[in-house]
């Protein structure tokens, strides 16, 4: 057993009372599956004060459950690591797609998977009290995570003291809620290291970003995370500029303004009409015949055949029923998919690199990141087996990857592989020799189980260029 194990082994012997260790054998998976069968039977033929306690036996167990994934992930960080080595790994990429392991048998996000890895390594080597009441069901995982990220700006003997102050006598948390909690947290942090905090929020204004997500209805949400003074900036001059309008007479609600103007700002342009592409993936079923078979938008997911046909219908067109929307021209590329099971036009290429269209193809096909749980934006098309080894630039040895995702798989003991199936599909192996498969979303234009992958590109129409 090496360092690291030792002490998380001491930690989890420490954080469960003498009187209340089990005198059983230790657990294997095979245990553990055997209590989530015997969870089925749980008896339901009780009185009320009987089911509050059987709800609060369960949280507990998630949150002994968590702690024992803390310490699992932390062994397995350290052989994998120590496997790595043994294989030659340049020092600097040594951990590279253990996270993703991890994430991968939870069925989270790979960013997630690092994510628990790195509370996990915190937990058990600098924050015992708060891994000793997370063991004993005293704190959720969320609340322990939330002790660990605000106190990450802190030096060592600094975040032992925030651990001695708030997790050492759990009562002190009873009835604390997790905004309370964060702020306990936050203001312990400031007082011990007011320097570091401002060290801390100077770093997070290289986290700025802008992201897009559905939401229902065929509507989405853009989001930015902005240093507060340009958010606060945006959002006043936003305000500002809607309350002058529904001085004048604008009878939209002041919410609403505020969104138009927002779009009309960053898409418009003073010297002319801006031109907006939008990628519209339909069936020609759709488009000419009134079919009722959803329509598909790249980057936000499936839409009603009706709004689809609207929006084919309208391209092109100015908004003049809104002075303030008159220079915005919207322009779609329309990309039908093929008849029946469809599938994908072939594309292939002598060169290592994808051409562009067929990157443009892939990403529309794929989405967003084709690794398990990820869902992040594409931002590289991938070979699926490295092009060094199969020579293969094609549609079907291709796949849309984030940055991190493509990174990771390139870590010894990773593979990838095109595999058969009812629309692309890439089984992955880990260097345990699980392997996972991932397929590509559905699209319109088939049943279920069985879409089209096919895509054929149309230059972009405009009803106003005829």
């Amino acid at each position: 057993m090496d360092t690291d194990q030792a002490e998380s082994a001491d930690i989890a012997t420490a954080a469960v009372p003498a009187a209340a260790a089990p005198a059983v054998t230790r657990l294997g998976a095979s245990e553990v599956n055997g209590w989530i069968a015997a969870l089925v039977a749980i008896d339901r033929d009780v009185d009320d004060a009987s089911r509050r306690d059987q709800i609060r036996a369960l949280e507990d167990l998630k949150s002994a459950a968590a702690a024992a994934q803390a310490l699992i992930s932390v062994d397995f960080d350290a052989s994998q690591r120590r496997l790595q080595a043994e294989a030659g790994t340049p020092a600097a990429k040594l951990g590279l797609g253990i996270g993703k392991q991890i994430a991968l048998a939870r069925r989270e996000s790979p960013k997630r998977g690092c994510q628990h890895l790195g509370l996990a390594k915190i937990l058990t080597t600098e924050m015992p009290h708060t891994f000793a009441a997370l063991t004993a069901g005293l704190l959720t995982e969320w609340r322990a995570t939330m002790l660990v990220r605000e106190t990450a700006c802190l030096r060592l003997e600094d975040r032992h003291a925030v651990d001695d102050e708030l997790a050492a006598d759990t009562g002190i948390l009873e009835g604390v809620g997790d905004e309370a909690l964060g702020a306990l947290a936050r203001g312990i942090a400031y007082r011990l290291d007011p320097h570091a905090a401002l060290a801390r929020a100077s770093k997070a204004e290289g986290d700025r970003y802008v992201s897009l997500r559905p939401a229902p209805d065929t509507m989405t949400y853009l989001t930015a995370l902005l240093p507060v003074k340009a958010g606060v900036a945006v959002y006043a001059a936003l305000s500002r500029a809607a309350d002058s309008l529904s001085a004048g007479g604008d009878m939209r609600p002041h919410h609403q303004i505020m969104a138009d103007l927002l779009t009309q700002r960053i898409t418009g342009n003073p010297a002319g009409p801006s031109r907006i592409e939008i990628q519209l993936v339909m069936t020609d079923r759709t488009l000419l015949q009134g079919d009722s078979e959803p329509a598909y938008l790249p980057g936000y997911g499936p839409i009603p055949a009706q709004q689809a046909r609207n929006l084919a219908r309208d391209s092109g067109k100015t908004n003049r029923g809104n002075r303030n929307d008159e220079r915005t021209e919207t322009w779609l590329r329309r990309l039908y998919t093929s008849p029946g099971a469809g599938e994908l036009i072939a594309m292939d290429a002598k060169s290592r690199l994808l051409p562009r269209a067929l990157k443009r193809v892939i990403k529309t096909r794929d989405n967003t990141c084709r690794f398990p749980y990820c869902n992040a934006p594409i931002r590289h098309a991938d070979h699926v087996v490295p092009w060094r080894i199969s020579h293969d630039t094609s549609e079907a040895n291709a796949q849309g990857l984030c940055v991190a995702c493509n990174q990771a798989k390139e870590a010894p003991g990773w593979s990838a592989q095109p595999r058969p199936g009812p629309r692309h599909t890439v089984e992955i192996t880990t260097p345990t020799g699980h392997t996972y498969t991932s397929t590509a979303p559905p699209l319109p234009g088939s049943s279920l189980g069985a879409y089209p992958t096919g895509l054929r590109p149309v230059p972009p129409i405009s009803k106003a260029a005829g």
